[in-house]
């Protein structure tokens, strides 16, 4: 946690133990709600992938910013990374059950989504449309 939020949370009261937690809930939060990490985490819903088939199925992500995606996730405990003694050599990423349990919530999200999408919409237009002065 940076000495900044630190510091706000200890001259708020903030016990050094829950500041720890809201810290974490913080990092998380970010890294659930990082737009990469929802694409692999839903990618690898249906079983382990290669980097490049994970790759190849996921638009718009370069090689690199997939590497530093896979290696977080790994790091946290929602993937792991299986390499195999072969030659080429083949790595295989995989949900754990704690990737899958996130995998689950944010498919709950995703129909959300799909379900309210028309409405979300509507309301973009109305207000996009809306006189840009009034508060």
């Amino acid at each position: 946690m940076d000495s900044a939020l630190r510091s706000q949370l200890a001259a708020a009261g903030v016990t050094p133990e829950c500041a720890a937690t809201i810290a974490l809930v913080r990092d998380v939060l970010a890294r659930v709600g990082d737009k990469w990490t929802v694409l692999v985490v839903t990618t690898l819903a249906d079983g382990p992938l290669r980097f490049t088939t994970l790759h190849g199925r996921i638009a718009g992500v370069s090689q690199r910013m997939l590497s530093q995606t896979l290696r977080s996730l790994t790091r946290d405990g929602l993937i792991t990374r299986t390499a195999y003694a072969e030659v080429p050599p083949r790595v295989e990423y995989e949900l754990t059950p704690l990737g899958r349990s996130l995998s689950d919530t944010v498919s709950h999200v995703v129909r959300w989504v799909q379900e309210n999408q028309g409405e979300i919409v509507r309301h973009r237009e109305l207000f996009d449309g809306a006189d840009p002065a009034a508060p």
